[in-house]
């Protein structure tokens, strides 16, 4: 048979994947070259396009215009350019100027940073934007604008000089810990070709002094219509007039008579191994990375799909291991992690990353080494295999049901990868039959072969970092040949499964029954008070067909301890993490969930105890096992359980505190909470007097009384289906004798802190390897009991209204920063329905550090001046465009429903009918939408923050520390100034139990702007 269904055979919308007919497949049958399911084609002058109609999410599209031009291309005193081509196309084209693109794009909702953006690569640059369209000439208009960055940009000597502030102020943020970790392992990885000396985000010297000519050079050099394409994927009801409004947009331009060639860039292979013993005083932790270099495969017939299928396979069984050993006792890394990846044009590779204690890197390194060897000398076990195909069974079907539904932005990304990597896309119908097909006969044999890819023999790097010198190359050159010398005289074991039970509840608990029952149509929703006294509400949605979302919350948290417990019970979930939560240890329950997509957690606060979960809703099941057992699972600490958390913890603490920025944090969370336990950072000596029983005698308790929670539900429920697995598994937990951890919400313990009553200026200066520098203004909010409900939402409009406008005058006005962000924290605040709430608006921004007390200056003038003048006509239109664009966005996703309906019962006025609580919050936001004016506004903005704005608030600045003997000197212009000595690098922030050290992607072939 064809190996693409014919254009008239249609599989029924809601086909089930395990009815699915197989097909019968010839493995040199060559895959379509050209695109399924799409409107596909190029122009007579070159440019190619992409079409297509779908309606996820509705009245929307993603658009895009892909560019075969990235930095590889740019010569020495280019370096930088092509990233600088792409900040100027926001700035000003031949119709638009003066970022006037950005602002029309924010009028229509399509707000900058998320729905319009660009990222410049080595090999090409994409523009991207998601715009509305249930307007005719939005469409049109938003084309229009890629048709400007394709041939029109204008690159004029003030342009430049107006974005040379933001490109500086990315290339400063690029230099911190992470991104000189980055950037060398990218040089490291490319050595020997021009990709090494090709960063996106150039040279200092270049984006400073590079003339607009020569940028202009460039941009008229390589950007030309036959290296372009067009993708537009959305809510379109023909793709015929799209294509129409492409050909009018660009048809006219003309291609050039002879387009200079796009060369081809190698990087050159090694069979040596290449060492590194990277030492970085700012790491996160100490990692091992170990890349095998490759040319990057060709996916053009069914044998290919096949062997990236068996490639997924090796990779996902590989980190099954990894994570195995790494829950073991006195483990040689906390994590590890193995993936596949094109980082180039040609070149491909396969990275294995870690992370470890300090002075483990060596022990790291040999560990992964020798599992590789393990799998070439002994292979995987044919149920590893099973497993790892039951896991992309599973990924396929999900996909496969949300075929249908699947975002428009997903789709445009696949076109995208057809256009710059000749990626095939055959429609996710075929490629579901297709894995169906093949996954049953990829054996454990063919899987293990792919660990003759991972030789240290091809073209392989290996690199430790560490914040302090311990390993050396001769170390990890004799770790190399030790485990060269062990595989070649075959004594390495074999390894060892783990026995795996076949039921997560061993004994099924009897039913529940449902005391009382109530609808709720404004919501949608159905509520059921169960006999235990579990409250659950859910809502059925055909957003997702794949998708089934819950969260439960009791009331009463970490509060309610005395202050000599606190620290101990807050690490309660990290350390029951480790032992096992669902009565399994976390490595035999990864096994025991294969091939089922069901996913729970929980999380311990201040004033309320949750857990979440995500589930197919098949199995629904599944996950509600999980929340059954996580209620009568009694956590018991073990020596060696405790000593892996707490060595992990103190890692994470010692990270910290090679942090400039912690300093900084700390310093603001003191001023602006005081010097309340529980916001003080975390020292080493804490870690060292936790109570590992009381932690997990706590943990216990916090999750044992069903009476206490409420649990909301949403997604694709079949009622008939979910209620008897909710009245047993949740129904079924059983109700103690004595309540247990049964708070009333108004009586729940608050947390002290008091904002500060003036002015507060200061200077945190912290050590650094390369100048960075931060500023946070904050401002502290009082909302009125009476007026809560429009208050809440007039503060959520009032901090875009500040981003937006801080955004036009530091950036896009004096082009000094490159993002700005407004924050608004209320969490401190007990859930009482009496009192009013106190909380901080705070903005925070980087900037060169020369010039932060004029960007702080300005930025307070910027407010005082909204407040006394108010935004204008145009800024508020904009607000409201934003907030209605999201909200509409929101009302097609399970998660903004979830959010909706626990904020209606978490909420003040929330008296035991939901639907009343979520009707007064729906129209709160009505009420404000249609009252928000400039005068409105700018009353808001006096009413909710000091005022003047100026009168109160805490500025803290983070400089590189200076020699000692110099004076601090204030960086703003007040008599009203305190200074204080620079603060102590602390550990961490109180209250936050989550351990673990972040890992740096290894490519650095990517800017987004």
């Amino acid at each position: 048979m064809d190996l693409l269904p014919a254009e008239n055979s249609q599989i029924p919308k809601k086909h089930g994947f395990r009815s699915l007919k197989l097909v019968n497949v010839d493995m040199d049958q060559v895959l379509a070259q050209q695109p399924v399911g799409v409107h596909y084609g190029r122009l007579d002058n070159g440019l190619f396009y992409y079409v297509r109609s779908n309606s996820k999410p509705r009245m929307r599209a993603a658009l895009a215009l892909a560019v075969k031009a990235g930095s590889v291309l740019e010569e020495e005193h280019e370096r930088g350019v092509a990233h600088m081509v792409e900040h100027l196309a926001f700035s000003a084209t031949k119709k638009y100027s003066n970022h006037d693109i950005i602002k029309f794009l924010e009028s229509i909702g399509a707000e900058f940073g998320a729905c319009q953006n660009a990222v410049t690569c080595a090999d090409d640059t994409v523009y991207e934007m998601f715009v509305p369209v249930d307007k005719p000439e939005l469409l049109s208009q938003a084309i229009l604008v890629l048709a400007e960055f394709s041939s029109e940009v204008r690159v004029s000597k003030d342009d430049l000089e107006k974005e040379r502030g933001a490109v500086m102020e990315e290339y400063r943020g690029n230099r911190n810990a992470a991104g000189r970790m980055q950037d060398a392992h990218w040089v490291l990885m490319m050595e020997g070709s021009q990709y090494a000396e090709r960063l996106p985000i150039g040279l200092e010297k270049v984006i400073r002094t590079v003339s607009h000519e020569t940028v202009k050079q460039f941009y008229r050099k390589w950007y030309h219509l036959s290296n372009m394409a067009v993708i537009a994927v959305g809510d379109f009801s023909n793709t015929q007039s799209v294509v129409e409004l492409i050909k009018t947009h660009f048809g006219q331009k003309s291609a050039a008579p002879e387009p200079p060639l796009i060369p081809t860039f190698t990087v050159p292979s090694h069979e040596e191994p290449r060492f590194s013993c990277f030492v970085e005083s700012e790491a996160a932790g100490s990692a091992v990375m170990i890349s095998y270099k490759m040319q990057a495969d060709q996916l053009k017939t069914v044998k290919d799909y096949r062997d990236l299928l068996a490639e997924s396979m090796f990779l996902y069984a590989l980190n099954q291991r990894f994570f195995k050993i790494s829950r073991r006792r006195d483990p040689p890394y906390f994590s590890c992690s193995a993936a596949a990846d094109v980082l180039v044009r040609p070149l491909k590779a396969y990275i294995m990353t870690s992370s470890c204690k300090e002075k483990g890197t060596v022990e790291a390194l040999e560990s992964m080494l020798i599992e590789v060897a393990r799998v070439r000398q002994h292979g995987f076990s044919e149920r590893e295999i099973s497993i790892v195909r039951a896991l992309l069974m599973s990924e396929i079907e999900s996909a496969y049901l949300e075929r249908d539904q699947m975002q428009s932005t997903s789709l445009r990304d696949e076109y995208l990868q057809h256009f710059l990597r000749n990626e095939p896309v055959v429609g996710i119908e075929y490629e579901a039959q297709l894995q169906k097909t093949l996954l049953p006969y990829i054996t454990a044999s063919e899987v293990s072969k792919y660990s003759e890819k991972l030789r240290t023999s091809r073209s392989c790097v290996i690199k430790t970092i560490e914040p302090q010198a311990s390993a050396t190359v001769d170390d990890l050159k004799n770790v190399v040949l030790r485990i060269n010398i062990l595989e070649e005289e075959r004594k390495i074991s074999r390894w060892d499964d783990e026995q795996i039970p076949e039921e997560i509840v061993s004994s099924k608990p009897n039913s529940g029954n449902i005391l009382q029952q109530f609808e709720y149509p404004i919501v949608g929703a159905t509520e059921l008070i169960l006999s235990n006294g579990m409250r659950v509400c859910y809502k059925r949605t055909d957003f997702l067909d794949d998708q089934v979302i819950f969260t439960g919350f009791s009331y009463g948290g970490l509060s309610e301890l005395p202050e000599s417990e606190y620290f101990s019970c807050s690490m309660g979930p990290t350390i029951a993490g480790e032992i096992g939560v669902f009565g399994y240890r976390p490595s035999v329950l990864m096994d025991m969930l294969a091939g089922k997509r069901a996913e729970v957690g929980m999380n311990l606060g201040a004033y309320m105890r949750s857990f979440y979960g995500d589930c197919s809703p098949s199995d629904l099941e599944t996950a509600l096992q999980l929340v059954y057992q996580l209620f009568t699972t009694n956590v018991t600490p073990g020596e060696e359980d405790v000593k892996i958390v707490m060595q992990m913890a103190e890692e994470a603490v010692r990270a910290q505190e090679r942090d400039p920025y912690t300093a900084f944090a700390n310093r603001v969370k003191e001023l602006n909470y005081g010097n309340s336990y529980f916001f003080k950072p975390i020292k080493i000596s804490d870690l060292r007097k936790v109570d590992p029983l009381r932690a997990c005698e706590f943990f216990n308790k916090c999750f044992k009384d069903p009476s206490t929670f409420t649990v909301v539900i949403v997604g694709n429920i079949v009622p008939t289906i979910a209620l008897p697995l909710i009245l047993q598994y949740l129904g079924g937990i059983p109700r103690p004798p004595e309540p247990i951890m049964h708070f009333n919400r108004d009586d729940l313990k608050g947390l002290p802190f008091t904002f500060p009553s003036t002015i507060i200026r200061e200077v945190v200066r912290s050590p650094m390897v390369e100048a960075q520098c931060s500023v946070l203004l904050c401002f502290p909010v009082e909302l009125k009991n009476g007026t809560m409900v429009e208050e809440i939402h007039f503060v959520g409009f009032l901090s875009k209204l500040l981003e937006t406008k801080l955004m036009q005058v530091l950036r896009f006005k004096h082009g000094q920063i490159y993002s700005a962000g407004v924050s608004v924290f209320l969490g401190g605040n007990k859930p009482s329905r009496t009192g009013n709430v106190r909380g901080d608006i705070s903005i925070n921004f980087s900037c060169d550090p020369a010039i932060s007390a004029k960007l702080a200056d300005l930025a307070l003038d910027e407010i005082l001046l909204l407040q006394e003048e108010g935004p204008t006509d145009e800024d508020v239109s904009t607000i409201l465009e934003i907030e209605q664009r999201a909200h509409e966005n929101g009302l097609q996703e399970n998660y903004f429903w979830l959010d909706r309906i626990l904020r209606s019962y978490q909420s003040r006025i929330y008296s035991g009918d939901v639907g009343t609580s979520f009707e007064i919050i729906d129209d709160g936001r009505s009420r404000v939408r249609i009252s928000l004016t400039p005068e409105t506004a700018k009353l808001a903005l006096q009413r909710i923050l000091p005022y003047p704005c100026k009168k109160q608030y805490t500025a803290v600045i983070l400089m590189p520390q200076t020699s000692r003997f110099k004076l601090l000197k204030s960086f703003f212009r007040s008599t009203k100034t305190s200074y204080r000595r620079d603060a102590k690098i602390l550990a961490g922030i109180a209250g936050m139990a989550v351990i673990g050290l972040s890992l740096w992607r290894y490519s650095r072939s990517t800017l987004k702007s």
